[in-house]
């Protein structure tokens, strides 16, 4: 079937070319100002609406017939361009377009024109309007932006992590340059690792996926650092709330080299160590971007990116202590003995990535463009606690000391070929294929001390390589009809055993009248590799570990469908898309597991399980003029069983929200003065409570059962509600008495409480001035500008006459907020 497919796709693509000479313009579309790629922008026949779009590296190629032709270029916030020509034979151009004098155009487009794409769940934020929306402590997110989206999720409050259709940040894949990157936060989730004035393009695509992408399950982030600027040196440095950075780009030699560097660092340890003392506490962390590029013809380009970042946490603890103790000697006499006691203690974490990237393009004809990349990615994660103890007298000296260390981390080097070929208007193929050496390590622990030898534990090393091999076709069928079909291939070895995937891809687009399309989509994906997640979101601690013989791929099929309409000549746009998904053998930590107990397989602490989620999304946007914005509303579900678990029966995702909300308003003021504000509500997060306790738990046989599974007896009484509590949440009160000793939980079912509804405001103001040296603006504003007390966690407290009962903690309050940044030519 396959076979007969992709014949008839060729005959399609070939058939054409006899009906009439053709001649092909190619080239490539770049900013004016800085050199830099234009990706994603628009090239078509201003008659006959015939064109393409520019990939990655801002190439084209466009095949007409022979005839006189007025060709459009454009590109989201920059001015159009057209130029008339008699194309009789083929030509190549170079096209630089300039930035708009005020930005007016949408916060968040598609690849290209959403009704020409055969995709609907794709969004390409551009950075410029990134950096105009409200931030986190002043520091500007991507991921933040994310999250405002359809079908995207946040990990709770403050956190960067996504969760996309109801994945998790495991089936995330995060592309840097077009390497994976595994760990994506800094400060425990609260920021990602994601440096703005490095990016110059950022594209999610939640279904409907292409062909060229695989290993994840759930959502693809491609991100495209800049290129430096071709043509002038620029220097731009930021100051903020939480952190510093600087930006240096500029040609190595005009309009054929350029580099950019860009550097990052927050200064928290500087602020806290005059307080707290160099031994008490100290954290930060950095990141650093570097690319530099060469053309060494107009066919043959090169490039070489660089990214490493890393979090460091210390704490520590001092005690000098000198007592006196009086003491009678042999003869009964008193006397006084000094006694020293000293103690060191340290705690150091640290995690961080490196990725590396050499590329070569090529243009081997104006039809056909090869890209050939060697990649490098490596995640690690340490930890180190030591102790020493001297205490000493008149009569001896006690000196004693213990150290732990535990290490983790992920390591992969890949090398990845792809073809692009344009044969006409009709068609553009997409072929290539990689192969990646994975190195896992899912944790080692070492261990020292004076009471016992040395002694190591773990989790050996293990090896696996990884295969794909994919074709599409971008198949434009008629006017109103268009499909993009694939298959994507892909095997993986470990261990001696061979896994092998072959995964379907097809997206279909119909074109109405009073432009309108509608769109369906169906995805298989397959990821070879797994997260161990210690907690909801993703925290350094977690492992990344392969399939196995006996833990199987996770697997994964996607169906969408949905319209989108636009109106008023592009100003308004609104899309609604339902899906459906399932995913096989996701994977979660047995109940009371965790990496910590190292002397067991981490095969064995884990279950696996399925999950079903189901959806629809709605988005409504302005895009121009000088007010713009967009709603938008998910309504979904997201279930998952495990057999082990819930008796077998099905029970919320932890991330499953009912109802998600956000709004996005931007208003350029005047020339110079931008405000911006963000408004999100969703339902809570689904958590686990106790329901039931007994008064003692030796008369209740609890042989084979987890804490999940407790069964009914008649010795557990039921928690009874409390007014007190009642707000904070439904159904859960006070225990009527507890009793550390004798005492038992049942918990219920999995996931069957929610904690609040989450909402949150916040706001922010640019003032930005140029001048003849450069540019400078102020940022303002304020995160969670209501004061809202939103849940981070959940514990069980005891009243002074030991009552148990559920206490809410907030994480943030309003947090006001300040950013500068400068900018030289």
């Amino acid at each position: 079937m396959i076979r007969y497919i992709f014949i008839l796709l060729f005959i399609g693509s070939v058939f054409p070319c006899f009906s009439q000479k053709k001649y092909t313009l190619s080239g490539y579309i770049r900013d004016m100002r800085t050199g830099e790629n234009l990706i994603g922008a628009n090239v078509f026949d201003k008659n006959t609406f015939l064109g393409n779009v520019t990939n990655k590296y801002g190439f084209f190629s466009v095949s007409l017939p022979e005839g006189k032709y007025t060709i459009v270029f454009s590109y989201v916030g920059y001015n159009s361009m057209d130029t008339t020509f008699l194309l009789d034979g083929d030509k190549k151009m170079s096209v630089l377009l300039e930035s708009g004098t005020v930005l007016e155009e949408v916060l968040v487009d598609s690849e290209y024109d959403h009704l020409e794409n055969t995709q609907m769940g794709l969004v390409s934020i551009p950075i410029d309007q990134v950096k105009l929306l409200p931030r986190f402590g002043g520091e500007v997110d991507i991921f933040k932006v994310l999250q405002l989206m359809p079908g995207i999720k946040n990990g709770g409050e403050g956190s960067s992590g996504l969760y996309v259709r109801g994945g998790g940040p495991d089936q995330n894949l995060i592309l840097l340059d077009g390497v994976p990157v595994y760990n994506a936060s800094h400060l425990f989730g609260f920021f990602s690792v994601f440096n703005d004035d490095a990016i110059n393009n950022v594209e999610v695509i939640k279904g409907g996926f292409p062909a060229r992408y695989g290993g994840r399950l759930s959502s693809v982030i491609d991100m495209t650092m800049k290129e430096g600027n071709m043509n002038k040196f620029n220097v731009s440095s930021t100051i903020g709330l939480v952190a510093a950075k600087v930006t240096v780009e500029g040609p190595i030699k005009k309009n054929k080299s350029s580099f950019i560097v860009s550097a990052r660092r927050t200064y928290i340890d500087l602020i806290l160590k005059p307080i707290l003392g160099s031994n008490a506490f100290n954290y930060y962390f950095y990141d650093i971007n570097a690319k530099i590029n060469y053309i060494f013809s107009p066919k043959n380009r090169i490039y070489a990116s660089f990214y490493m970042g890393r979090d460091y946490f210390f704490s520590g603890n001092k005690i000098n202590r000198i007592s006196t103790l009086k003491v009678k000697n042999s003869e009964k006499q008193d006397s006084t003995i000094y006694v020293s006691y000293n103690s060191d203690s340290e705690n150091e974490i640290s995690w961080g990535n490196i990725t590396a990237v050499l590329r070569w393009n090529t243009v081997l004809t104006p039809k056909l463009f090869h890209n050939l990349t060697f990649t490098y990615s490596e995640y690690n994660f340490s930890s180190m606690a030591k102790q020493t103890i001297v205490s000493e007298n008149t009569t001896y000296i006690d000196n004693s000391y213990s150290r732990t260390e535990y290490s983790s981390g992920i390591q992969d080097l890949g090398l990845k070929t792809e073809f692009e070929w344009d044969p006409n208007t009709h068609h553009s193929f997409r072929t290539g294929g990689n192969v990646t050496h994975h190195t896992f390590r899912p944790g080692v622990a070492s261990q020292s001390s004076s009471f016992k030898k040395d002694t190591t534990t773990g989790n050996s090393q293990i090896s696996a390589m990884e295969f794909a091999f994919y074709v599409e076709d971008d198949y434009k069928i008629t006017r109103r009809w268009r499909a993009n079909i694939g298959i994507h291939t892909s095997g993986f070895l470990v261990d001696q055993t061979f896994y092998k995937s072959i995964q379907p891809r097809i997206s279909i687009r119909y074109l109405f009248p009073l432009q309108t399309a509608a769109k369906v989509s169906y995805s298989s994906m397959v990821q070879f590799i797994h997260l161990l997640a210690n907690s909801g979101a993703q925290f350094p601690t977690d492992l990344w570990v392969p399939a196995t013989k006996k833990i199987k791929p996770q697997e994964s099929q996607q169906i969408a469908l949905g319209i989108v309409k636009e109106w008023k000549n592009n100003t308004y746009e609104t899309s609604i898309e339902a899906y459906y998904k399932t995913m096989n053998n996701v994977i979660q930590y047995k109940s009371g597991a965790s990496y910590i107990a190292l002397t067991e397989s981490w095969e064995n602490k884990v279950l696996a399980g399925n999950s079903t989620s189901y959806g629809i999304e709605f988005l409504i946007q302005k895009k121009k003029g000088k007010f713009t914005g967009w709603i938008g509303y998910t309504l979904s579900k997201t279930e998952r069983v495990f057999e082990q678990l819930n008796n077998g029966k099905p029970f919320p995702y932890r991330y499953d929200r009912r109802h998600d909300i956000s709004v996005v308003a931007q208003y350029q003021i005047k020339k110079g003065i931008n405000i911006s504000a963000t408004w999100v509500l969703s339902t809570g997060n689904a958590i686990t409570l106790p329901q039931e306790k007994s008064q003692d738990h030796k008369t209740v046989n609890t042989t084979g059962l987890s804490e999940y599974d407790l069964i009914y007896h008649p010795l557990v009484e039921r928690v009874q509600p409390t007014p007190e509590f009642s707000d904070l949440i439904a159904s859960t009160g006070l225990f009527t008495k507890y009793d550390t000793k004798n005492s038992l939980f049942y918990y219920g079912s999995v996931n069957s409480y929610r904690i609040q509804s989450f909402h949150r405001m916040d706001i922010n103001i640019n003032f930005t001035k140029k001048f003849k040296w450069g540019e400078r603006t102020w940022s303002v504003g304020a995160y969670n500008l209501y004061n809202r007390a939103n849940t981070f966690y959940i514990s069980l407290e005891y009243t002074p006459d030991n009552n148990p009962y559920f206490l809410q903690h907030s994480l943030f309050p309003i947090i006001p907020y300040f950013n500068f940044s400068i900018s030289f030519k």
